[in-house]
């Protein structure tokens, strides 16, 4: 059994590397080579920035494949781009135009593990032969009762189980995650360091990568000519205090920046896109203890005791989950919890193993 989990020598085992250019991706496809597997990279187009292409900090753009093909280059391993644009369009950005639209909060990476990097860039790896597909996602893959399981990454602070919580039982069985046991991101850099990549101190990407400079509500207006339409601010009971200018430059838990002065503190509760209207009120109507996930997906039986984490940097708090029919489920929280936002991810844990999760909705 070799260090990837497969019953043969590294020289015999294919591994495809989803190499993004950043340092995490390249130290994956170096370790691999010098352990000694059959290493071919693959790096996805999925977006063309134009005259964003050497903005630091912004992923998938051309730069990054420059990078991609030069750590190729030094490690000695094939190296192919593939122009996924148009799926990535359809798959990623018009359900974050949509999403935003019908007042969620949506999380365009998971998206993109979801239907392109773990679905087609997947699927490519098994018509290439290989054996399993390696990435830089800093979780832990084990075996667990004769399944796969995802772990959370031994550095907490890294750990990006949350944005992998629709990874199916399929797809993590051909998944492997060579850098979930490092203890610090300062490790993979002393990695790239090592083998002599260009990336070793490339910054992390901070942006979406089709919105390299955060003014999200620009790519939505270009992509659906209108989304930008104003209507009013509502008090949740019912007093219209003010007007907005679009929709999709609120999000649930919001304070700051809604133009309303009053005697306390105001939030955004709900966003209501049909009536185009920003619901706002207390601390109190921003609370809420139970709500229904979509299009579940769930890594094995939930056990009782599980915790939920509903934003990326949320602590977690103990919940109930109960499946229900459609790939559906409801949540029923210990303590009710701020800013439950519609188009992000109820994603549930048992201690540091992810059972996978679901998207929050409005209802």
């Amino acid at each position: 059994m070799n260090s990837l989990g497969i019953n043969k020598s590294p020289a015999d085992t294919r591994v495809v590397v989803a190499m993004s250019g950043g340092v995490d991706s390249s130290a994956v496809a170096a370790l691999l080579k010098e352990e000694g597997y059959e290493v071919i990279g693959i790096t996805l187009q999925l977006y063309d920035h134009g005259a964003m292409v050497n903005k630091k900090g912004a992923c998938c753009a051309g730069q990054d494949i420059q990078d991609a093909r030069r750590v190729a280059e030094t490690i000695g391993i094939p190296h192919y781009v593939l122009n996924y644009e148009n799926k990535f369009k359809e798959s990623v950005m018009d359900d974050f135009v949509d999403s935003y639209l019908a007042g969620e909060t949506p999380i365009p990476c998971v998206k993109c593990n979801q239907s392109v990097k773990f679905k087609d860039l997947l699927q490519t790896a098994r018509d290439l032969g290989a054996d399993c597909m390696a990435t830089g996602h800093y979780v832990q893959r084990s075996e667990i009762d004769g399944r796969s399981a995802m772990l959370k990454a031994a550095d907490s602070s890294r750990d990006q189980s949350y944005f992998l919580f629709a990874t199916t039982q399929e797809q993590l069985d051909f998944l492997r995650f060579p850098l979930g046991h490092l203890r610090s991101k300062d490790e993979t850099r002393e990695l790239a360091s090592r083998f002599g990549l260009v990336v070793a101190d490339k910054p992390d990407s901070q942006d979406i990568c089709f919105v390299p400079t955060g003014g999200y509500a620009k790519v939505i207006e270009k992509l659906r000519p209108g989304a930008l339409d104003s209507g009013d601010i509502v008090h949740v009971d019912g007093t219209v205090l003010g007007r907005h200018e679009g929709i999709i430059n609120y999000t649930v838990g919001q304070r700051k920046g809604l133009g309303i002065s009053a005697e306390e503190p105001l939030y955004v509760v709900k966003l209501d896109a049909a009536k185009k209207q920003v619901i706002i009120g207390g601390k109190e109507q921003l609370l809420k203890q139970h709500f229904i996930l979509r299009e579940c997906n769930w890594l094995g039986d939930l056990p009782v005791d599980i915790t939920v984490k509903l934003r990326s940097a949320h602590p977690g708090v103990a919940a109930t989950i109960t499946p229900l029919p459609g790939g559906m489920a409801q949540v029923m929280l210990a303590e009710p919890q701020a800013a439950v936002s519609p188009g992000q991810a109820c994603v549930a844990y048992s201690d540091n193993i992810m059972l996978g999760g679901g998207w929050i909705t409005a209802n």
